[in-house]
């Protein structure tokens, strides 16, 4: 049984900083893209970052780019989410995911993802 664990989520204040983490089991990790997302309350979920299954190519929302930095460790089947310069706006439950294709790059829509976590509360005040 495929599972993915998110963690590494906190209170934090604008401009801090936080690192997600992501273990995947049940899986060949290092097979499969993955995908970082997140949904606010009210809001529509939203791709933020993903990442190839080489890690060779990533690709982020406008939104985070600059700030956020997705990284993958296939030794530790650990995805990661390094968040810089954080923004009210930025809060959020965070939910990483794989891609549902072996061997593909990454993508920005959650349709081509398969496995989810559970997420994990970011919350950043002003």
């Amino acid at each position: 049984q495929v599972q993915l664990v998110e963690s590494g989520g906190g209170l934090v204040q604008a401009g801090g900083s936080l690192r997600l983490s992501c273990a995947v089991s049940g899986r060949a990790f290092g097979d499969y893209a993955m995908g970082w997302f997140r949904q606010a309350p009210g809001k529509e979920r939203e791709f933020v970052a993903a990442i190839s299954w080489s890690g060779g190519t990533t690709g982020y929302a406008d939104s985070v780019k600059g700030r956020f930095t997705i990284s993958r460790d296939n030794a530790k089947n650990t995805v990661y989410l390094q968040m810089n310069s954080l923004k009210p706006e930025d809060t959020a439950v965070y939910v990483c995911a794989s891609r549902r294709l072996r061997l593909s790059t990454w993508h920005s829509n959650p349709a081509l993802y398969d496995y989810w976590g559970q997420g994990t509360q970011v919350t950043v005040s002003s």
